[in-house]
């Protein structure tokens, strides 16, 4: 039983995945936001493949707290996914989650051309794994 992460982007969505045991969060993957239907067709495969139990969304927030017109697009994109998909489905909030993931790419040593790649699905992991500290996945997961 596992909890999936998605960092959401006009381009590619980042995915991470936690373990069985809701400890650890890990990149998965990204996924290419267009077209949607494909998107959603390999979520579908990820969620059954993986036994999710829980669809994280990473929720972008000004850093005074407030929402800008990035959140409005990650509303719009969770109701989609609520409609489609038959798991719970959360938002959580991702505010800085971008730039911690490229700062540990490139403490990493990573490249700037491997770096775009992977960068969506570490900020995935990186609030995924948040998440996961906070105990909020306790409920979910005894």
């Amino acid at each position: 039983m596992r909890i999936l992460a998605l960092d959401h982007g006009t381009v590619r969505i980042g995915v991470a995945v936690s373990d069985e045991l809701g400890m650890i969060a890990q990149p998965l993957e990204f996924i290419p936001a267009q077209p949607f239907a494909d998107f959603l067709q390999r979520l579908k495969i990820i969620v059954q493949e993986k036994q999710v139990v829980l669809i994280l969304v990473g929720m972008p927030r000004n850093m005074d707290g407030s929402y800008g017109p990035a959140a409005e697009k990650v509303r719009e994109f969770v109701q989609v996914l609520k409609d489609s998909l038959l798991i719970p489905i959360k938002t959580w909030d991702e505010r800085l989650s971008s730039t911690a993931a490229n700062r540990y790419l490139i403490e990493a040593g990573m490249r700037r051309d491997k770096r775009k790649a992977k960068v969506d699905q570490t900020a995935a992991a990186i609030f995924l794994q948040s998440y996961l500290d906070s105990g909020a996945a306790n409920n979910l997961l005894a």
